[in-house]
């Protein structure tokens, strides 16, 4: 294990606020290689009206790096024979998955979590109220491109991630939260969950508020309580998940998409097992075959086969230029691709992640064996870096501040 270099620049964010409220409320930066972690940074607040500093174990929601964790736990479902990658995912939900100006072509696992399946965010994504199905969203005709047909068009959309959820459930009969917990989190070790429903009481009195730019809180004021209801309430307010959830029909109760509660160690921990090709702790989590599909890009940017920003964040572009299961592959940095957050020119992959005033990174340079994991607190999601079309906060959490 290599030494621990901590960098906690506290000491003046505690005796005062900070001088503007363009600046971030918390920023965290954990750095990592096969063996462990080699240096932390930790800045400002979890809670800014608890007075309570930011640390490399708080847990927070890391928004779409998330994703990455999704693909994680369906990959161990294909290593187990449970699920496969190529077929047909109508056939486990129980019911057609189709876009309707294109129902003769069926639509794969792969092309979901590579964001090529035609579905789109325009009918909405996370909306489902506890004992709906996400067939509200779907069969609404704004839920699919019309233009593409399935696995020809890069087009990200959150709501790929919601079938996901569900073709998990209906494969295994499980809740998408407790699987996640079996298939990730418990086996890595890390105190973790989605909606806050796994996580130990320590990581729930941990929690990191999220606040905008204007420090306004948006999510997870939990003020050392569990939320009352993990997931949208039903149409009559109820919350008895147990009762109302069935296998497969609503997996946006618990946010595939973005849901994740972790630390940035915890974050570190998962990079290390992916720099460790799939093995941690003597543990193996995914296969070599699993490693390899992980790690290869399934759609790369030609000019006019995709969309290269997030549609719903117009300030923002030009980050997605090569995309696998689930991650980005980053470091290309030509033409409209301004994807070298690192400034090195350096294959990478991982996955961003905002939301809320949080942003978010997991980053593998899988060549050196080296990792960052980092969030930052109270910023606007823009392209404000020097050097790439992420922000400058994600730029200083890649590389340091």
């Amino acid at each position: 294990m290599k030494k621990l270099a901590a960098v906690l620049g506290l000491s003046a964010l505690l005796a005062a606020p900070f001088a503007s409220a363009a600046e971030p409320v918390g920023r965290v930066r954990v750095a990592f290689d096969r063996d462990g972690i080699t240096a932390s940074q930790a800045e400002g607040f979890a809670d800014l009206a608890a007075r309570r500093a930011l640390t490399p174990d708080d847990p927070a929601r890391v928004a779409s790096v998330s994703k990455l964790m999704a693909a994680i736990g369906v990959l161990r479902l294909v290593d187990q024979g449970r699920l496969n990658l190529d077929a047909d995912v109508s056939t486990v939900l129980g019911r057609p998955l189709r876009n309707p100006a294109f129902a003769d072509t069926p639509i794969t696992l792969k092309m979901l979590l590579s964001h090529t399946s035609g579905l789109t965010d325009n009918a909405g994504y996370w909306d489902v109220p506890l004992g709906e199905s996400s067939r509200i969203l779907t069969d609404k005709p704004e839920a699919w491109d019309s233009q593409h047909p399935p696995g020809s068009f890069f087009r990200y959309s959150n709501l790929n991630f919601v079938l996901i959820a569900e073709v998990m459930e209906r494969a295994t009969g499980e809740r998408f939260d407790r699987l996640m917990q079996q298939l990730v989190f418990a086996p890595l070790k890390i105190d973790a969950c989605h909606n806050w429903s796994g996580c130990s009481d320590a990581a729930i009195a941990r929690a990191v508020v999220l606040y905008d730019s204007a420090r306004t809180p948006q999510r997870d004021d939990l003020k050392g309580q569990a939320p009352a209801c993990p997931v949208i309430p039903g149409t009559d307010g109820g919350c008895d998940v147990d009762a109302h959830w069935q296998a497969g029909e609503n997996g946006a109760l618990f946010s595939p998409q973005g849901g994740v509660r972790i630390s940035a160690n915890g974050l570190a921990r998962v990079g290390q097992m992916l720099l460790r090709g799939g093995e941690l702790d003597g543990m193996r989590i995914l296969s070599a075959d699993a490693m390899r599909i992980l790690t290869t890009p399934l759609w790369v940017f030609d000019g006019e086969n995709g969309v290269i920003g997030e549609e719903d964040e117009p300030n923002r572009g030009g980050f997605f230029c090569a995309y696998g299961l689930a991650s980005q592959h980053i470091g290309h940095g030509r033409g409209a691709c301004r994807d070298d957050l690192f400034a090195d020119g350096r294959k990478r992959i991982g996955h961003s992640g905002n939301a809320y005033g949080l942003l978010s990174g997991l980053w593998l340079d899988l060549a050196a064996g080296q990792g960052v994991a980092y969030f930052t607190t109270g910023v606007a999601n823009d392209s404000s870096g020097q050097h790439s079309a992420f922000s400058r906060y994600e730029e200083q959490g890649a590389t340091g501040w």
